[in-house]
């Protein structure tokens, strides 16, 4: 069964750090492009970053580049996304995918991708 897990939310101060995990199963997660995505309340869903099968990262937000960065552990089965210097906009419920396709594409449209985790909340505020 493929699965993905998020961890790692919860409530940090401006300025702060988190590092979301993204635990996959049944599948393996190098072979993938996983995507992070996020909504914030009362907005559309929108692609933040995602990390290439073959390890590249590719940013789609541009308010997260030189912040946001993304990584991985193939013998964890978990791909990471870290952030840093945090700010109140990016308050969401941020969620992995996986790609639809082996190898597949790191692209920023929610259809190309099969299979998501449940999410976890990030909010940051004083």
């Amino acid at each position: 069964q493929l699965q993905l897990v998020e961890s790692g939310g919860g409530l940090v101060q401006p300025g702060g750090s988190l590092t979301l995990s993204c635990e996959v199963s049944g599948f393996r997660v190098e072979r993938y492009a996983i995507g992070w995505f996020r909504q914030a309340p009362g907005k559309e869903r929108e692609g933040v970053s995602c990390l290439h099968w073959s390890g590249g990262v590719t940013i789609f937000e541009d308010s997260v580049k030189d912040r946001f960065n993304m990584f991985r552990d193939n013998a964890l089965r978990t791909a990471y996304l870290q952030m840093n210097s945090l700010k109140p906009e990016d308050t969401a419920i941020y969620t992995c995918a996986k790609s639809r396709e082996m190898r597949g594409r790191c692209v920023p449209t929610p259809d190309d991708y099969d299979t998501w985790g449940q999410g976890t909340q990030v909010t940051v505020s004083s």
